[in-house]
């Protein structure tokens, strides 16, 4: 069993969390932007066979999950994947795992020693913990993710949380949250995409459980999910109001921020491109 944290991964600043794998010219223009890795989200299956094609077409940047569920996709499966990965791209490919919640799954008992069992699969298949990451919102797998692993991928949080992730993890381990973004001036429409969004999650007992560990109310948290949540967890505005908002994360001791863009794929790139700009980007 492999305990501590090695080196962490250097995926840059900033990176793009994308439910479904980008097609490889988005993530040739990602790259070309300036943005260090593509997080792609959805559960992604055991063969990780989108994996390649973006890694062909890109020279350095890097690809996450974000997350393997551990509850859909055999261990075994998964390392043999990331060693597949590995051989042909070193250091370029980042597994990302993590429980998912109760509600999506009929076997969801003792989620934490099951995540435990999984990663101890991993290790004995010799998937270094250097290039793995836990998806983590409370104290206990946050904990778990600076023991096991390189480090920890909250998903949906604030800059509050990645303060008090990093307070409890300590320096030394990857912290590389997620948040959501719509580049728009127009207060209300960017608030309904949001929601079109985050309202799902309301009937996620982990996120709301997180929220109120936030200080959130039962009010905030109550669908469709007050203004306060929203703003909360999707920055809205100028590209400038936005990037003061992803670099808190930074500021309360992220490494690397993953942007999920909302609106529609269509916005995927045009949003980036302006973005990268006051995020002090190449691009």
């Amino acid at each position: 069993m492999t305990e501590g944290v090695s080196l962490k991964p250097g995926l840059g600043r900033y990176g793009v969390w994308t439910p479904g794998a980008p097609k490889p010219e988005q993530a040739a223009q990602i790259e070309q932007l300036g943005y260090g890795a593509v997080w792609v989200g959805a559960s992604p299956a055991a063969d990780l066979e989108f994996v390649e094609p973006i890694l062909d077409a890109t020279e350095t940047l890097q690809v996450a999950t974000g997350i393997v569920n551990v509850w859909a996709s055999p261990a075994e499966d998964v390392a043999a994947s990331y060693h597949r990965i590995e051989d042909k791209y070193p250091s370029r490919f980042l597994l990302g795992i993590g429980i998912g919640h109760p509600e999506a799954t009929q076997e969801y008992r003792k989620p934490y020693d099951v995540l435990v069992q999984y990663i101890d699969k991993l290790d004995a298949a010799k998937v270094p913990t250097s290039r793995l990451v836990i998806a983590a919102l409370g104290p206990k797998v946050l904990q778990l993710a600076a023991r096991r692993s390189a480090g920890a991928h909250p998903y949906l949080t604030t800059p509050e949380h990645t303060g008090q992730a990093r307070n409890l993890v300590g320096p030394t381990v990857f912290l590389a949250p997620e948040h959501k973004v719509v580049l728009s001036t127009d207060v209300d429409e960017a608030r309904a995409i949001g929601r079109e969004t985050v309202q799902f999650y309301l009937g996620l007992s982990n996120y709301v459980n997180n929220w109120k560990r936030l200080g959130f109310t039962d009010e905030d948290v109550a669908e469709p999910g007050s203004d306060n949540l929203i703003d909360a967890v999707v920055a809205h505005g100028t590209a400038e109001a936005v990037a003061a908002r992803l670099e808190e994360h930074h500021e309360r001791g992220a490494d690397h921020v993953a942007i999920q863009v909302l609106g529609g794929r269509d916005k995927l790139i045009p949003t980036l491109k302006e973005l990268a700009g006051p995020l002090g980007l190449k691009g």
